[in-house]
């Protein structure tokens, strides 16, 4: 079966975020001053096949650890649906 896995990534808290800060700043001298505490991370979506929704998770947690993500400075949650 196919599923559609959608990835997330993030810097780990607590890390140097130097684009979500940029980011922050501008918003900030752009008038929006409500928003803070922004971080730029990555999305990936990829079919995934695999024998249950259980394997399509634990496979795309391996490819994150192996390659999608780097598991020193980011970190990631997995989200699988049926496609």
């Amino acid at each position: 079966m196919t599923y559609r896995v959608h990835v997330r990534i993030v810097p780990r808290a607590g890390l140097l975020d130097p684009q979500g800060l940029a980011v922050e700043h501008a918003l900030t001298a752009l008038g929006f001053t409500e928003a803070s505490g922004v971080r730029i991370g990555k999305a990936i979506e990829l079919a995934v096949e695999a024998g249950s929704l259980d394997e399509a998770r634990t496979r795309t947690r391996a490819m994150c650890d192996k390659l999608l993500a780097n598991p020193v400075t980011e970190d990631y949650r997995v989200e699988v649906e049926a496609a």
